[in-house]
């Protein structure tokens, strides 16, 4: 039965990119494994799929008794069913290690860059592996996306590094415009459903006990989600409502380099404490906050405790 190479719950571009990246280099490493998400690909990352003819990986809800590698995550609250009779085999990520134990020793790669699919990068040339055309054009995109096209506080050298690497292998001669082309993509709105423009990028955190998801949606312009941001409202109040202690959404605009956060909260002085503003409402403006993982999470993690 091949392992499962399987990316965090309500998947972006890096988490599905990094499943089929890892997927085609621990096979070619010989072992037996096949590429998972745990949802549809969202419209950016479909569009990434499509750029470079790439197959959307198999949707798995429940692991148990399977082996697994994960990508892009290391946390209990964004793993499917079934993790606590899974064995985890692997872990490639760039995030913060999670509360996932193991019953075995492990292969990790966990390196503080912008993207997993960095990380892969990395690996495909320490285990002198070539990367495919296609793979390397969909690892492109999901660099491009994970730090804003490099205006995200998470990039670094190695992640423009990585870009440049992928950029020949895939063919691609401005990767600037190919990342407008997606960020266009990511911020229509129009046909989508509140719950699936806030669960396009939705985590669920432990805070200090307390459960808080924590959403965002990245546009080229604030002002194309004037027409859905009271529906927005509306539906973290219901996602709030199943058992979370609070619910934020981040509205990020790329051009303008900055964050209206919409939140509903048991405590809404947590806002002020993680970002040391004054609270009007249920929504803030926060100036030069880009990325989640490093200027959202850590301050509410401190706010919380």
């Amino acid at each position: 039965m091949s392992a499962y190479v399987l990316g965090h719950l309500h998947p972006d571009t890096d988490s599905i990119i990094s499943a089929i990246a890892a997927a085609d280099l621990y096979a070619k490493r010989g072992l037996d494994v096949v590429p998972a998400a745990q949802g549809k690909p969202a419209p950016e990352t479909a569009f990434v799929l499509e750029r470079f003819g790439l197959t959307a990986p198999q949707i798995v809800e429940d692991v148990a008794g399977r082996e697994v590698y994960l990508v892009d995550y290391s946390d209990l609250g964004q793993a499917p069913r079934g993790m606590d009779s899974a064995t985890v085999m692997g872990i490639v990520d760039h995030h913060k290690l999670g509360d996932i134990t193991t019953s075995l020793p492990l292969e990790a790669w966990i390196w503080p860059v912008g993207c997993t699919n960095t990380v892969l990068t990395n690996m495909y040339e320490f285990y002198g592996i070539e990367i495919p055309r296609s793979i390397a054009g969909g690892m492109l995109c999901a660099i491009l996306s994970d730090t804003v096209m490099f205006k995200s506080p998470t990039s670094t050298e190695a992640d423009r590094k990585a870009v440049e690497k992928l950029a020949a292998i895939a063919g691609v001669d401005d990767v600037m415009v190919l990342g407008m082309d997606m960020f266009r993509v990511k911020s229509a709105v129009d046909g989508a459903s509140m719950q699936d423009l806030v669960f396009r990028d939705f985590k669920d955190f432990d805070m200090s006990g307390k459960k808080v998801g924590i959403g965002q949606l990245e546009v080229v312009d604030l002002s194309l989600l004037d027409g859905v941001k009271d529906g927005l409202k509306q539906e973290i109040a219901r996602i709030k409502a199943d058992g979370r202690h609070s619910v934020f959404l981040l509205l990020t605009d790329i051009m303008k380099e900055g964050s209206e956060l919409l939140f509903v909260s048991d405590d809404p002085s947590v806002v002020e404490k993680a970002f040391g503003v004054p609270l009007s409402g249920d929504t803030v403006w926060l100036d030069g906050v880009m990325s989640r993982k490093k200027q959202v999470v850590p301050n509410f993690e401190k706010a919380f405790k």
